[in-house]
């Protein structure tokens, strides 16, 4: 037997098969000083009515990164709002899926470090977010077929407003099917991406199932506006797939979302020093292959000049480090570029 293969420790203490509205929590064995027979609370619901027929699955999830707070409120406000008569199929609400980090306010978790977004397919016999990250890929995506997991920048990270982040559709049908899902999400931009085998978007893909990101302002704030459009963004697509057809209303229609794409080789900014950074440009702005991005200043040497960094590629900025002290290695910017429509012609 694989690791992958053992049996997940987690225990649910609700019943996802049962009909009705049911709130608790993922049990994850943990055994420490303190609490030599305990267990970590992630915080968990289910919504299901197959009364009136088949409906899709669906899991929204926040705090994957727990330094990322608009999805959590999000969350926990569809938990509060959405009763079983409102929907047909299930939808499973998870607003703190690494809880230990998302109790931290940290975008990893201080049992392990674990980023659970890098960690995918996970390990049932691994650490506490290895164990998480499998019983989502193994348990829950096994069993749906739409997955919208909320993000933010973190402390660490600022977007340019309200977007949304996928894998590149691999044919025609799931071109139309994609298409579909952004265009009712209705946020003002979508970013396609190579898929990265231990982000949850290629876990769902192995699950057979299409996983969104959202990305919703950060620097370790709450954006009241932008909570507010991601919260009827996920409302627009729940009424899309069928699943909602009841309880709350979306305030505004879906905005025309520009297509666009990103390049993991060409698309980031990174220092190349320790020091501080001093951006040329801003959130929004379009650059060009080449341009100066940023200053690295060097307070501590003040007799050394700054070192300035470029960009790789044309485009637009779409995500800035918020914290002005960098290391070597750290991201200044994120940009994203032009996509043809989906099912366009080359």
């Amino acid at each position: 037997m694989t690791h992958l293969q053992a049996k997940n420790p987690i225990q649910a203490d609700i019943d996802f098969d049962a009909d009705g509205k049911h709130i608790g929590y993922l049990r994850l064995p943990h055994s420490v000083h303190r609490s030599a027979y305990g267990w970590l609370p992630i915080p968990v619901a289910s919504i299901r009515n197959f009364s009136h027929g088949e409906g899709p699955v669906v899991i929204v999830s926040a705090g994957t990164h727990g330094d990322e707070y608009e999805g959590q409120i999000i969350v926990s406000k569809l938990i509060r709002e959405i009763e079983p008569a409102m929907i047909k199929g299930q939808l499973i609400l998870l607003p703190m899926a690494n809880a230990p980090a998302a109790e931290a306010g940290l975008r990893t978790s201080p049992l392990d470090d674990g980023n659970l977004n890098r960690l995918y397919p996970g390990d049932p016999l691994g650490t506490p977010t290895q164990i998480i990250a499998h019983y989502i890929e193994h348990t829950l995506l096994a069993r749906a077929q739409l997955m919208l997991d909320l993000h933010s920048g973190g402390s660490s990270l600022l977007y340019d407003g309200a977007n949304m982040m996928g894998l590149e559709p691999r044919d025609a049908a799931e071109e139309t099917y994609v298409t579909g899902l952004l265009e009712a999400f209705g946020l003002p931009r979508a970013f396609l991406y190579a898929p990265n085998p231990v982000n949850v978007t290629a876990a769902a893909r192995r699950q057979n199932a299409i996983c969104f990101l959202t990305e919703l302002g950060g620097a370790g704030n709450v954006d009241a506006a932008l909570v507010r459009q991601g919260l009827h963004g996920v409302l627009r697509l729940l009424r899309f797939v069928e699943l909602l057809h009841g309880g709350p209303v979306p305030d505004a229609p879906a905005t025309p979302s520009r297509l666009m794409r990103i390049d993991r080789g060409l698309h980031y900014v990174y220092a190349f020093d320790d020091g501080v950074y001093e951006p040329l440009v801003e959130l929004g702005a379009r650059v060009e292959k080449g341009q100066p991005a940023a200053l690295i200043h060097f307070p501590a040497t003040p007799r050394r000049a700054p070192e300035t960094v470029h960009f790789l590629a044309s485009g637009e900025v779409i995500c800035k480090r918020a914290m002005a002290m960098v290391r070597r290695g750290d991201c200044i910017f994120q940009m994203a570029s032009e996509r043809a429509p989906l099912g366009a012609t080359p």
